[in-house]
């Protein structure tokens, strides 16, 4: 009878042992994965701009050669004009006037946007009419207003030039061409990067920026400005329309132009009118006048009159000037090949 009571009371614990075990079951695999996930901290957000390369794979003998041809005024028709003429080094790569000068001092209709940085565009030329550099190298060369040369004429005379034929001998199986002209040019203007300051910052530098200039960038952010200008550019990746919000050329005085018309003059889809592709900011403190068409002489006055024509945000003069405070930290610094050696 004590045995049979003790077997009763032995088989009573497992089963309570055996209840309790049912009441705390073991979380599965997948709940202790998800709660170990739980607890790390959320990923940083992405920013918008993201840094330039600190370096860029070139060919130097191409870009030496590219270099020359840049500064040349070989390339023009009447010998007075080189691309560098309108691309000046010292004015961020851009020029200093509303709208470029050709030769025999014609005006064209358009301001020169930079060429530093300019491989990283997603098209090239204000209205994206040609599709990479070596393709954008071409057109200025064969305008009657802008170097108003005939290609196979240039051709004939790098010919002649014998330290210019050699040299392309040495690059080029076929010498000297209109494709390697443009494509030596190309290698030269991918080799203009100007990593600054900022990049430091995204880097991970937090010292590289001032407060103010730290505040402008948050305030260029929650304004809106990084919808157009994202990427290694700060710009150059998308078309918009000048005047997205309120009318830019009404309010502007002066009559429509053909250069106005941007993409339209490429597609000819009345939808493109007033497009442009998005400009870089990169460099663009050493780049005034702003805009496509020059009209604006510093950068104060042109960020007003994006948040007002682009955003619908009449933006404070403490927005304004944090914000170009910040657009100053991407002026960067030219690689040390970028200017041709003194006395050449």
């Amino acid at each position: 009878m004590v045995r049979t009571k003790w077997i009763i009371l032995i088989l009573a614990a497992i089963a309570v042992v055996g209840c309790k075990k049912k009441e705390t079951p073991a979380p599965a695999a997948e709940e202790q994965a998800a709660a170990v996930e739980q607890e790390k901290p959320a990923p940083a957000p992405a920013e918008p701009i993201q840094p330039l390369p600190e370096s860029v794979e070139v060919d130097m003998e191409k870009v030496v050669l590219g270099r020359s041809l840049y500064h040349d005024t070989i390339l023009s028709g009447d010998g007075t004009v080189s691309c560098a003429t309108c691309h000046m080094l010292d004015h961020g790569g851009a020029e200093p006037r509303k709208t470029s000068t050709g030769i025999r001092g014609q005006k064209g209709p358009i301001n020169s946007p930079t060429v530093l940085n300019s491989a990283y565009n997603f098209v090239q030329f204000w209205d994206g009419r040609a599709k990479d550099l070596q393709e954008q190298a071409a057109g200025p060369v064969a305008n009657p207003i802008e170097m108003g040369a005939v290609w196979d004429e240039v051709v004939a005379k790098i010919k002649k030039e014998d330290e210019y034929a050699a040299a392309f001998a040495k690059l080029y199986e076929d010498g000297v061409t209109q494709d390697n002209i443009t494509d030596a040019i190309a290698e030269y203007e991918k080799s203009l990067i100007t990593p600054s300051r900022f990049d430091k910052y995204l880097r991970g530098d937090a010292s590289a920026l001032t407060d103010q200039e730290k505040r402008g960038y948050q305030t260029f952010k929650e304004v809106g400005c990084t919808a157009c200008h994202a990427g290694v550019l700060a710009g150059g990746a998308m078309f918009q329309k000048l005047g997205l919000v309120k009318d830019y050329f009404a309010d502007r005085g002066t009559p429509l132009t053909e250069a106005d018309m941007g993409r339209f003059n490429v597609t000819k889809n009345p939808a493109d009118k007033h497009f442009f592709k998005v400009p870089t900011l990169r460099n663009v403190e050493l780049t005034p006048p702003y805009l496509h068409d020059g009209s604006r002489e510093t950068l104060e006055e042109t960020v007003a009159v994006m948040g007002r024509y682009q955003l619908g945000r009449e933006l404070t003069q403490q927005q304004v000037n944090d914000i170009v405070a910040f657009l100053k930290s991407l002026t960067g610094e030219l690689p040390p090949h970028a200017k041709m050696p003194e006395g050449s």
